[in-house]
């Protein structure tokens, strides 16, 4: 495959959000184990997947740190890896009516009348990718719900046919439909709460999807999406390729990951690297023994996905700006906008909010600022807070002109 130029590769850079370091394990200034010093653990929590053989909810235990919050995190110059139970409650398991999906998901629940917040991330991350996020929206609006979920094929949702798994827009937006059905019956709620669905990148096209089939019905309140547009992002993947051909293979251990997002700019706050990296490796083994050169290999693989890319994408801004719902888009910077999307801002179709100093990861640079984002645009939807004029008929009964 053909290098990039340097102005090809800056310019895929500015589309893409993504700033590439080559990767050196010498140069790192941490302290990281080897390998053989990383305990292989395949799961999103000491003792959760492997022991779930079908739809299931993981509640962590004293010892997993419950109520650890994210203020108690160790910060500084340490590449400690964060567990998910710092920030949810709770992991659910979800089978498909044909068992070919085992889904998998992260859950803090609302309390009483308090909205949901669901999130779809991008490819080739997980659901872990809005700990951060969730934690931020749940101090400002402690009712709050946060699911966050793991779409197939990434994270620790799993397939059967892991060599041939379908990432079309229209499965996906079926699959999130699925999750988010499954864990109001898991959780044994009566209706759905009010729905906020949130995606970054392919998620942001997912929410999007879903949003315009109308399938939620008068529990969606609203949708936000994160760092996509139609045009950029269609333009963006003729140089995907050649980028993901830029990425190491693999990493010597899970801290090793962890530093090579920080030092790259790909995750700009190391606290959101610490919790979210760990789910998007996976030990690579040779007959039964981890691979002995950088055996922590990718989850997913990014460029066997390409069929699917630019189905993600075609026709968004147009759906975005059509389906039901109050709208919000977070981006990183203003060139991001098509044609299209620049119009309907101008026409007061959505809401739009820019954060020129994230890279394209925003809820993870920025979490606070993203979750203040979010929480007033919740606000301005909230159908709750609506108070509506009195009734003619009720004025005259109180003996009032009209």
């Amino acid at each position: 495959m053909l290098a990039m130029s340097d102005l090809q590769r800056a310019w895929a850079k500015s589309k893409l959000g993504i700033a590439h370091v080559v990767f050196d394990e010498a140069e790192e200034d941490y302290t990281i184990p080897e390998a053989a010093d990383v305990v292989d653990d395949d799961s999103s929590s000491a003792s959760s997947a492997s022991s779930v053989s079908s739809t299931g909810t993981i509640v962590p235990t004293a010892t997993q740190r419950l109520f650890a919050r994210p203020n108690g995190v160790s910060r500084g110059r340490t590449l400690e890896q964060i567990p998910w139970t710092t920030y949810f409650e709770r992991e659910l398991y979800m089978d498909s009516a044909d068992q070919s999906v085992k889904y998998h998901a992260y859950l803090s629940s609302p309390v009483e009348k308090g909205p949901l917040f669901v999130m779809h991330h991008g490819a080739g991350s997980s659901g872990l990718t809005f700990a951060l996020l969730g934690s931020e929206i749940r101090k400002r609006m402690p009712n709050a719900g946060i699911l966050a979920v793991d779409c197939r094929g990434h994270g620790y949702t799993t397939t059967k046919n892991e060599g041939n798994v379908d990432l079309s827009l229209q499965t996906l937006s079926s699959d999130l439909l699925f999750m988010i059905e499954a864990v109001q019956k898991q959780m044994s709620w009566a209706c759905l709460p009010p729905l906020v669905l949130v995606g970054h990148s392919l998620g942001g096209a997912v929410v999007t999807d879903l949003a315009s089939t109308e399938r939620l019905g008068s529990s969606l309140l609203a949708y936000a999406v994160l760092d996509v547009v139609e045009g950029s992002a269609i333009d963006a993947l003729q140089s995907m390729q050649s980028y993901l051909s830029t990425r190491p293979n693999g990493f010597a251990s899970v801290e090793s990951g962890i530093d090579w997002h920080i030092r790259t700019r790909t995750v700009r706050n190391s606290t959101s690297a610490r919790t979210s990296v760990p789910a998007l490796l996976l030990l690579h083994r040779d007959d039964g023994m981890p691979s002995p050169e950088r055996p922590w290999r990718w989850r997913t693989d990014l460029a066997a996905t390409q069929p699917f890319w630019e189905g993600w994408f075609a026709g968004l801004s147009k759906k975005f700006l059509a389906a039901p719902g109050g709208k919000l888009l977070l981006l990183a910077g203003t060139d991001r906008l098509d044609t299209e999307l620049t119009i309907g801002q101008m026409q007061g179709k959505y809401n739009l909010q820019v954060f020129p100093e994230a890279g394209h990861f925003i809820h993870e640079d920025l979490p606070e600022q993203t979750a203040i984002s979010l929480v007033d645009f919740y606000k301005r939807n909230d159908r709750s807070q609506l108070v509506l004029p009195p009734k003619v008929s009720d004025l005259l009964k109180q003996g009032k002109k009209v």
